[in-house]
């Protein structure tokens, strides 16, 4: 069969877990399929008339990048106003927004605030009454699962004391039942976030189309997206309709608490609907919420007091919803953070044989999300269990650090700050460990998660001391977490996350070969180009 495209380069790691024969330098693509894998002189074989030769020299060619943990729409939302991701305290804080402020005629908006910046003072609204004048102001903390409300935005909210919810979340209230402006969790978040004014459709496509650019540019060629709703079907599908998505988009709708079988119903009824590159194919659960702001679910209380709830105040509730979905097939990931979390999510996993036919249960991915510090007895209870791991190194390299200074393990206390990101524990049980970035939590980029899973500190900065080292992946390890195991982690190994013959033609190209180059150089070195279905989505200018 004549290839309509052949690839070259002058490394390709298959990924196959095959020993080659001979170095693999070439690609035979058909109809968005691989046809053919071999070297240089065979490609000369394989070429016909009409075939389209690409040849990128010296780079090196790995099957597309996955990253297994994305927000592109519900991170619009989370990415409005002034970046503070950036300000290290709290003067730097106040800087970022006061700026803001006299920038902006509307409410100020910030994102990506790390309490750290905050030292030991407390998250209060005054922070935000002393910068923003009349207007009112919300902006996000770095780990999504919170924010900071001025005095304005919570009178425009009737926000007065403590609520009641659902779900564990909170309108934090000081000793006289006053709020602080702390907003812990989604149900609190929106009664705020409803009041401010929204983009216009066309708005937020143009954004998310520039993302999904982006994602493409930095080497991606496919993301897991874990939540959806019916804006998000509506956005791919104007975006399909005005030229197609750069990378594959498979997304998981929220399941929350309070919800019971007629919801759940509804959420089956989404599985397998999309479009051309994008389609719901799971459901998203929570257990908990984060170690930072308090709402992780552990076994013993954080140092103050706090992380000792899950999410579903009922959390036989949420096992009965993940054996709803298993019994018809449907994959579920859990964003498990706390020891107790995953525990739970494991135990309701682990039921599942007997309550599931086997068939179906042996072709249905389950993943635990996050995992950021568990003890031995859960590592090892991984084994076996055909339960995915998907971890986000960064959130490691990021946000903690080795001497426990920071806020995330000065909350857990020594012994749990350093059971931290047991990435490389969980490869050593036989995990298939899928890795992503949880963006817009931490940057997208690939090649700096990648070095960062290997130095277990921040690419770039070799003067900080590395994180728990004993969980550094191998670079093998690291780059099997965007591809192979992505796809284990998705169910879908028959067709992709290898540079096999039947499988899908998408591929990821570097300016130096990821199994061989120093972390931190293969975090400041270049993506020479992206494939999806055999069709190049980037390509840098020299060789376009």
């Amino acid at each position: 069969m004549t290839p309509d495209l052949i690839v070259l380069a002058d490394t390709i790691h298959t990924m196959d877990g095959q020993t080659h024969g001979q170095p693999v330098q070439a690609i035979a693509v058909r109809g968005g399929v691989i046809t053919a894998v071999g070297s240089r002189l065979d490609a000369q074989q394989w070429q016909q008339a009409g075939t389209r030769v690409v040849d990128l020299g010296s780079a090196t060619l790995t099957p597309g990048l996955v990253d297994c943990h994305l927000h592109p729409v519900f991170g619009l939302d989370l990415t409005i106003g002034v970046d503070l991701s950036g300000a290290t305290t709290l003067d730097e804080v106040k800087a970022l927004l006061s700026s803001e402020a006299a920038n902006d005629a509307g409410w100020l908006r910030g994102w990506g605030l790390n309490p750290n910046a905050f030292g030991t003072a407390p998250l209060h609204r005054s922070v935000l009454d002393d910068v923003s004048g009349h207007k009112p102001a919300m902006i996000r903390l770095f780990d999504g699962h919170s924010a900071l409300a001025n005095s304005r935005a919570l009178e425009l909210a009737g926000i007065h004391g403590p609520h009641e919810f659902a779900q564990a979340s909170e309108v934090v209230c000081d000793s006289d039942g006053d709020p602080t402006g702390l907003l812990l969790e989604a149900a609190a978040m929106e009664l705020v976030q409803r009041h401010i004014p929204q983009e216009t459709f066309n708005q937020r496509k143009a954004r998310l189309g520039d993302l999904l650019k982006d994602f493409a540019r930095s080497g991606l060629t496919g993301g897991h997206i874990m939540d959806h709703s019916d804006e998000s079907s509506a956005l791919f599908q104007a975006l399909e309709s005005d030229g197609g998505l750069p990378l594959r988009l498979r997304a998981a709708p929220w399941c929350m608490p309070g919800s019971d079988e007629t919801d759940w119903k509804e959420l089956a009824r989404t599985i397998g609907t999309g479009g051309r590159r994008w389609s719901v194919e799971a459901i998203k659960l929570f257990v908990d919420g984060t170690v930072d702001n308090g709402t992780a679910w552990l076994y013993e209380p954080d140092v103050h007091g706090q992380s000792t709830a899950p999410f579903w105040p009922r959390p036989e509730e949420y096992t009965a919803a993940v054996r709803y979905f298993a019994s018809r097939g449907i994959p579920t990931a859990t964003h498990a953070i706390g020891d107790a979390g995953v525990e739970h999510v494991l135990t309701a996993l682990e039921s599942l044989p007997g309550i599931v036919p086997a068939d179906i249960l042996s072709q249905t991915v389950h993943r635990i999300e996050h995992l950021e510090t568990v003890p031995d007895a859960l590592v090892a209870r991984f084994k076996g269990s055909r339960v995915v791991a998907s971890m986000q190194p960064t959130h490691c390299t990021h946000y903690s650090l080795a001497d426990h200074s920071d806020n995330w393990s000065t909350r857990l206390g020594t012994e749990r700050a350093e059971r931290a990101w047991r990435c490389r524990d969980l490869r050593e049980e036989g995990v298939t460990l899928g890795i992503g970035s949880d963006w817009p939590i931490a940057p997208f980029e690939p090649l700096p998660i990648i070095a960062d899973a290997q130095l277990r500190r921040r690419s770039g900065h070799p003067e900080q001391e590395p994180i728990a080292p004993a969980q550094a992946l191998t670079a093998l390890q690291a780059l099997e977490g965007y591809t192979s195991h992505a796809a284990k982690a998705a169910g879908l190994w028959d067709v992709s996350g290898s540079i096999t013959v039947g499988k899908r033609a998408d591929f990821t190209a570097f300016e130096h070969d990821p199994l061989t180059t120093a972390p931190d150089e293969l975090a400041a070195s270049a993506v020479v180009g992206t494939f999806v279905d055999g069709e190049i989505q980037f390509m840098l200018e020299r060789l376009a």
